[in-house]
């Protein structure tokens, strides 16, 4: 299988499909790559060349006990691009993936990057702190954590639900999307998952934002009960310059792969690409 070194020697696992102009794809907490597939495919039948990595902690990397980090995920995401030695570059992140390509931006710079696709993305910050009172209270993560030690397998069942907006009338998504949810949150180890809690609620992100100086779309669901779009993509249109801010209306957070909504995000994505 192919993978990329990390500075700490963590192997990070990739996929690397088709040909063309590379789109590099993040996946959210606590998925793996395989989640990005419909869209893999869609860009490389489209003429792009897809790439997507597993971050460190699950799937099929490697499962170190340190740097469950955003400043570390960046890296790897570093380590990937630049093994592969890709430019020209869509960056294009969901959730926690967002915050990584964002983090990446901030800290690696646009060089290699040519646009970049927020979907239902973390920044700027998801806690609630004085700053930013349209954020999620404390007690809120420290649940999700206690749900991660104490039963983790049940809790992603559970999770499942909101996450794909099983839990509201007229909802369109399998159960099928609920167990490969399961699934590949399973394939994560409990201290990545664990840790990984802390680095997508408390990084802030906001001075990543204003970094970003490549054509920006960011897409939020405007019913996700994940991350909250007031806190998240109502803020970061603001500070990204320039930014194409599309809000679907009724979309759940993990709306890429809700009938309905993906081929809603899988038009607009290949558009943007394309522009």
């Amino acid at each position: 299988m192919p993978f990329a070194k990390a500075e700490d020697g963590t192997e990070i696992y990739f996929k690397d499909w088709g040909s063309g102009q590379p789109v590099v794809f993040s996946h959210g907490w606590p998925l793996t790559a395989d989640s990005w597939d419909p869209q893999l495919k869609l860009m490389v039948d489209n003429g792009f060349r897809a790439v997507a990595h597993d971050r460190r902690g699950g799937g099929r990397s490697g499962q170190p006990w340190d740097g469950n980090d955003l400043d570390t995920y960046a890296d790897d995401l570093a380590a990937v691009i630049e093994s592969l030695d890709l430019w020209d570059v869509v960056l294009v992140g969901h959730s926690t993936g967002g915050g990584e390509v964002t983090r990446y931006m901030g800290r690696h710079g646009t060089g290699r990057v040519a646009k970049a696709v927020l979907l239902g993305a973390i920044p700027p910050l998801m806690l609630k702190t004085e700053a930013n009172p349209e954020g999620l209270p404390m007690e809120v993560f420290d649940e999700i954590r206690e749900g991660v030690l104490a039963d983790r397998s049940q809790f992603y069942k559970d999770l499942s639900a909101p996450f794909y907006g099983a839990n509201r009338d007229g909802s369109t998504v399998s159960q099928g999307t609920r167990d490969a949810f399961w699934l590949w949150s399973m394939t994560v180890g409990i201290k990545g998952a664990h840790d990984c809690i802390t680095a997508f609620s408390e990084t802030d992100l906001t001075e990543d934002l204003k970094k970003i100086d490549v054509p920006t779309l960011i897409v939020h669901g405007d019913d996700d009960q994940i991350v909250p779009i007031v806190a998240s993509g109502d803020k970061s249109s603001k500070l990204v310059k320039g930014a194409v801010y599309k809000v679907y209306p009724g979309a759940p957070h993990g709306l890429s792969m809700v009938p309905g909504f993906a081929e809603q995000f899988n038009a607009d994505l290949l558009e943007f690409a394309r522009s």
